[in-house]
């Protein structure tokens, strides 16, 4: 799927390349792609839970930030309705098909440690931003090996306070099963997405960085705590009880 996605994606950046300059057409194509991967892996059930909003089907100056619990999550996450640009680890840009597929998405790689591309990284989201394109972030920075949230850090939320964006939690569960951290071997897995509310960076500084932070953490928390008892992670732990 990921080589045919990729030479389907190809041919219409070609097509495409002049008048779509925010990369909308060749980005949809690539979540496309991994929404039907995901449908057809046998051991996945992945949807969208709730209603999305209709003002949130479209969101332009959004920094979108999400838990993270497996690299199973982005495959999840392309089931929302809307295009937006992920900032992902720069070795993922090297994998053939699948990188490929993210630089002609428009994706921007970033390098974990080194603080030149982190700085380059945020200022390739702040001008997607600017033209209107939400961005996604994962503020743990990487998968939680656990069922705890890591701590957030700072980037996506000075970005978001330093270009005027609105911030949108959102959460997953269920996807820890579907592919486990270290591993690349698929388990039955029921995953869900669901979507939060908007927060408005309208009048705050970077003095307001931790307080936006607690807010976005304590809606992905509730968002995923509404999720557990209807994923695999529920699941688990109503066979765990059972089982004692």
């Amino acid at each position: 799927m990921s080589l045919v996605g990729f030479f389907i994606q190809l041919a219409l950046a070609v097509v495409t390349w002049p008048f779509d300059r925010r990369k909308v057409i060749t980005g949809r194509c690539f979540r496309l792609v991994a929404v039907v991967s995901s449908k057809l892996t046998p051991y996945w059930d992945f949807a969208v839970h709730g209603p999305v909003p209709e003002r949130m089907r479209k969101p332009n100056r959004t920094v979108v930030v999400s838990n993270h619990e497996s690299n199973a999550d982005p495959f999840l996450i392309s089931f929302l309705p809307w295009e937006m640009k992920w900032l992902g680890k720069a070795s993922l840009f090297k994998i053939p098909a699948v990188g490929w597929s993210m630089w002609l998405a428009g994706d921007i790689p970033v390098t974990r440690g080194d603080q030149g591309s982190a700085k380059g990284a945020m200022a390739q989201c702040a001008k997607w931003l600017a033209k209107g394109m939400p961005v996604m972030i994962f503020p743990e920075g990487t998968r939680s090996k656990t069922e705890e949230l890591l701590p957030f850090k700072d980037g996506a939320f000075r970005l978001a306070i330093e270009t005027g964006s609105d911030v949108l939690p959102i959460a997953v569960s269920g996807t820890r099963k579907a592919l486990p951290k270290h591993s690349w071997r698929f388990a039955r897995s029921r995953a869900l997405v669901t979507v939060g509310t908007p927060i408005s960076t309208q009048g705050m500084t970077l003095a307001d960085v931790e307080r936006l932070k607690g807010l976005a953490r304590e809606q992905i928390l509730a968002l995923r705590a509404s999720l557990v008892p209807l994923s695999s992670a529920g699941q688990g732990e109503k066979e765990g009880a059972r089982a004692a």
